[in-house]
């Protein structure tokens, strides 16, 4: 195992930098470890559009940015670079699974060894010969690959059949109650595509393929027996039908974001799994439980029927888990605790097939983004960034009782029982001078907390973990702008986290300096936002006290906002001047390079769709960011409909931002992990083609990934071209046509 890696021993930055002051030739080979950071803090780093000075070091990003494209059902990529589809939704997994047809006919059971849909969050960790993590191994080792939901209508014969005739299209679909004598079936075939995927993947001459004889191989989904571990292990709140010991669970759910621990194993992420459940009685229910409920969106638009209509299809528990209503005498005797099991970080062995997964419930219970580990050394705890991906929630930090050890590296579940299972649990607090801190939720004992009209008395020392947007609420943690996926920067420790946007929730009023815009966006055709906020959504950063990742305070800014390009001369709108070449909305994923440092933004935004550029899809970006307080502080004006705040915040300086790829219509570009080498992206097209109807299902609005009716994969249909497949979720592999690293000619080793 390598023992060099910026995150489990992190670099000197200081050291660095003072050598390169001294050594002028350093700055121009970027050799023995000065990091690109580094260079946008020295001045060296040019601007590619957007703010910020400096001079150029021969345009660090080695590419022409990728224009917006709305009309190509394909992904686009800069002038020498190129794509190739490795992993796409229904592939087997094994030797014995038959090809997909991608006609809605393959039986539930065979999905224990296809792809699931929507790829989302993923982690590629080097094999070695061993059968070990290894992270001086490129060429071949395990991604781990989220599922985190289905588009229904193209995963059966004639979409998913409702009580009322068949499904149209995947937003009249939702919350509609299924036929319950033909959805059995269909059911299990969706309880199977959530999930995670473990593959083994190889490259052979010079293309990563999956070697579906691997033994690594395996799916893990919504049935999949689970252990309960950390302070709610066996608590009163995790006891169901399935565990009346409260001790395990069973499945994992909407698995977005992710992360990856520094012992070698896998944590998915459990998001929106508050919608996937049926609640429409009270009765039976306490007076916190009904507040905890409802302040989990357990109570709202999809209680009667639960997303998918899953609980009442069929006879069993596979179906009757997903209804709360109290049926029993007791917890033990129905399921009125199952959402309970749900809301957590699940950490996966990926090198030991045969493993239970275990919910690490003292990293909190909200709707999990992902989880990202700050850097590490030895001696000192190990922390987790987490943000809950909803408007007006927060996030959180991570830091382990246990200080880190190497030797616990390739150490499985049991080191994650060592580093996850305790610790202290915050949430962060954006001051307006630009200073943060991160307020304790385990110290949070007594008193009270209004949720609406209903109200929650603290008094357990399990509410932090179990009710932990409460425990948030109650300490005055700051309200973000949608908290989604996180990233740190190996050259610095510094955090970043998008803020994927706010619609409705950020009226003028209440800005803040964290969240400083609101604004409408009435442009374009059919996607009108007329309500205040924050459309566009931004990136803020921040720098732990001495650069120590367990610190309780922090100084922060925020590095990039989003804006469109009919933004341009917005001053209270595109407040990075932002062009032609990096304008972006609603960031989501994230990823920092280890090996270059350059920093990976993708988006996720339908309704990025203006007078100006005549519409895109969404897309991915390559920046390189410079550091905490390298810009200058902004007085935003929000005035809407008569109302105006104006609230100073702090703007960092852009430097290298270019858009790299963009991607199908009505795709959603996330999921992204590298091979150490840095000569490969793994990249993941999410629901391309999602806005189809059953009309006009034999001519879906995307076909991706096929060119043709007849010819798989290969170079996707222009706008022009007959698209008759079904459109189908997958990874892809981004490389350089030349074999290059990614990004950049500059390297760091």
């Amino acid at each position: 195992m390598k023992q060099d890696n910026p995150l489990t021993k992190p670099i000197h930055f200081n050291e660095v930098l003072e050598a390169a002051v001294a050594d002028p030739s350093r700055r121009q080979i970027l050799r023995g470890g000065l990091g690109l950071s580094a260079l946008s803090f020295l001045g060296l780093a040019g601007c590619g559009g957007g703010g910020g000075g400096g001079t150029s070091v021969a345009n660090a990003l080695n590419f022409t940015a990728t224009p917006l494209n709305a009309t190509y059902d394909g992904v686009s990529v800069a002038s020498g670079y190129q794509t190739q589809v490795l992993y796409k939704l229904g592939d087997p997994i094994n030797t014995t699974t038959p090809a997909y047809s991608n006609l809605g006919t393959e039986p539930s059971a065979s999905f224990d060894f296809r792809a699931g849909d929507h790829h989302d969050g993923m982690y590629f960790f080097g094999l070695g010969a061993n059968g070990k993590w290894d992270e001086d191994v490129s060429d071949r080792g395990i991604l781990c690959i989220n599922h985190e939901a289905i588009t229904p209508l193209f995963l059966h014969p004639n979409g998913p059949t409702l009580s009322s005739g068949t499904g149209t299209d995947f937003n009249t679909y939702l919350n509609n109650t299924r036929n319950t004598a033909t959805s059995a079936e269909e059911v299990q075939k969706e309880f199977r595509l959530h999930g995670v995927s473990i593959i083994e993947v190889v490259k052979v001459n010079g293309k990563y393929e999956v070697n579906k004889a691997s033994a690594f191989n395996r799916r893990i989904t919504t049935l999949t027996p689970m252990v309960i571990n950390g302070p709610l292990k066996g608590h009163a709140s995790q006891v169901t039908k399935y565990s009346p010991t409260g001790n395990e669970a069973r499945g994992t759910l909407n698995n977005c974001a992710s992360g990856y621990t520094p012992w070698g194993t896998y944590l998915t992420c459990e998001e929106n799994w508050a919608n996937y459940f049926r609640k429409t009685d009270l009765t039976g229910r306490t007076a916190n439980e009904i507040a905890s409920e409802s302040r989990y969106g357990l109570s709202g638009s999809n209680a009667a029927t639960g997303r998918e209509g899953w609980s009442h299809v069929g006879a069993g528990d596979d179906y009757a888990r997903w209804d709360l209503n109290i049926k029993g005498a007791n917890a033990a005797a129905d399921f009125r605790n199952e959402a309970n099991t749900f809301g957590f970080n699940v950490e996966i062995d990926p090198f030991s097939p045969t493993s239970t997964p275990r919910k690490r419930t003292a990293m909190g219970r909200f709707n999990h983004e992902g989880a990202w580990v700050g850097p590490v050394t030895v001696g000192k705890p190990v922390v987790f960034y987490m943000g809950c991906d909803a408007e007006d929630e927060y996030i959180y930090k991570f830091v382990s009782t246990a200080n880190w050890s190497a030797s616990d590296i390739n150490g499985g579940l049991a080191a994650g029982d060592k580093y996850l299972d305790s610790g202290k649990l915050y949430v962060a607090k954006y001051n307006s001078n630009f200073t943060g801190e991160w307020l304790d939720l385990t110290a949070v004992s007594t008193g009270t907390q209004a949720v609406g009209s209903l109200t929650f008395t603290f008094g357990n020392s399990s509410d932090a973990y179990l009710n932990t947007r409460l425990t948030a609420d109650k300490v005055g943690a700051t309200q973000m702008d949608r908290p989604e996926w996180g990233a740190v920067n190996p050259r610095n420790g510094e955090v970043y986290v998008t803020l994927t946007k706010s619609d409705s929730k950020r009226p003028v009023l209440e800005v803040d300096a964290a969240n400083p815009r609101s604004h409408t966006d009435k442009t374009g055709t059919g996607q009108g936002r007329s309500t205040a906020g924050n459309p566009n959504g931004h990136i803020i950063r921040w720098r732990e006290g001495s650069s120590n990742p367990a610190a309780l305070t922090f100084e922060w800014d925020i590095y990039v906002f989003g804006a469109e390009t009919d933004d341009i001369g917005k001053a209270n709108v595109n407040l990075s001047g932002l062009t032609a070449e990096n304008f972006l909305s609603a960031p989501d994923g994230l990823w920092f390079s280890h090996k270059t440092g350059i920093l990976y933004i993708q988006t996720d935004d339908s309704a990025f769709l203006t007078e100006a550029d005549g519409g895109s899809t969404c897309m991915l970006l390559a920046a390189i960011p410079g550091t905490v307080g390298d810009g200058n502080t902004v007085d935003v004006v929000n005035s809407v409909s008569g109302v105006t705040k104006t609230v100073t915040t702090k703007v960092g300086k852009v430097g290298q931002l270019k858009r790299l790829l963009t991607g199908p219509i009505g795709s959603e570009i996330t999921g992204i992990t590298e091979s150490y080498d840095g000569k490969t992206l793994f990249i993941n097209i999410q629901h391309p083609g999602e806005s189809t109807t059953l009309a006009n299902l034999a001519a879906p609005d995307s076909s991706w990934p096929y060119a043709n009716s007849t010819t798989p994969d290969g170079n996707p249909p222009t706008s022009t071209t007959a698209k008759t497949n079904r459109p189908r979720s997958a990874t892809i592999v981004l490389t350089r046509i030349d074999g290059g690293v990614v990004g950049t000619d500059f390297t760091l080793y």
